[in-house]
């Protein structure tokens, strides 16, 4: 589909998902809003991706949101009765929320690769993928406390689930950048690359790799781990029980083992192949 704001390819199982609007540091406009939403809803149906790439054009990630576009509609209109300018501002947030909750929805996983700039919308963006990796120029900043608002998109909810409470309340208090080396301390990236083009061919190779897998076991897993954040290791451990009951007969298995014993590479068909609508 023509889209104004990214740029989809898939390869091997590897859908890279780029930010292109480099003149615009990567900023949110409304289209950008509506385009996340709906590569994520087609990835999450398409059985050719097993995985998913967040990449960016120019020298920066995200400047976050496109205030000169959102100014009028963050504000809560200037028509109509009170009370329900605000309902309509309170269903645009929360509309603004699931389109990045689309990314925590999609069975693939998603790794975001970080380099410059990773600004208010786009920490949100990236705290909702799977795994962050980043450059060595990059710095996150929550940036909303600095225009006056409190950030509401994600990244408050989800940033305590990845670095430790008082570094969030400090970040999101203070609106100090966070550089490459503490980001890679505190645990929010799973490694530095020296620069933009070492970045997107390192989180490549992880990327091919995750989509050599089953991607039904890789589903299975990316389930799991998102049901544990939200529940007791009890549940956790039905939920899996539940799950394997169900998914557990798979030829997968089979090849998995005789790939091992033939020492060649598995080779897993992707998902719902066989069950594709004529």
């Amino acid at each position: 589909m023509e889209m104004e704001t990214l740029r989809l390819e898939i390869s091997d199982g590897v859908a890279e998902v780029r930010l292109n609007r480099p003149d615009q540091r990567n900023a949110m406009n409304p289209a950008f809003w509506r385009e996340i939403r709906s590569v994520f809803e087609d990835l999450d149906r398409n059985e050719q991706a097993r995985v998913a790439v967040i990449t960016s054009t120019g020298p920066h990630f995200s400047a976050g949101l496109d205030l000169k576009s959102f100014g009028g509609i963050m504000a809560g209109g200037s028509s109509g009765e009170e009370g329900r300018r605000r309902h309509a501002l309170r269903r645009t947030i929360m509309d603004l929320q699931d389109c990045f909750t689309a990314i925590e929805r999609c069975r693939i996983p998603v790794l975001a690769a970080v380099q410059g700039g990773c600004i208010g919308g786009g920490v949100d963006l990236t705290t909702a993928c799977d795994i962050r990796y980043c450059a060595e120029d990059t710095y996150f900043v929550i940036k909303e406390i600095d225009i006056g608002m409190t950030a509401d998109v994600g990244t408050l909810q989800r940033l305590p689930n990845l670095i430790a409470d008082g570094l969030v309340r400090e970040l999101a208090y203070t609106g100090r950048k966070m550089h490459a080396a503490e980001a890679k301390e505190s645990g929010l990236v799973n490694a530095i690359y020296a620069d933009h083009t070492a970045l997107n061919t390192g989180v490549m190779e992880i990327a091919q790799t995750i989509a050599s897998k089953s991607p039904l076991a890789i589903t299975g897993t990316k389930e799991m781990i998102n049901y544990a954040r939200e529940h007791s290791v009890e549940d956790g451990l039905n939920h899996i029980a539940t799950w394997n009951a169900g998914m557990l007969v798979t030829e997968d298995l089979g090849e998995a083992m005789g790939s091992a014993q033939e020492k060649r590479e598995a080779v897993f068909k992707d998902l719902d192949k066989d069950q594709k609508a004529s």
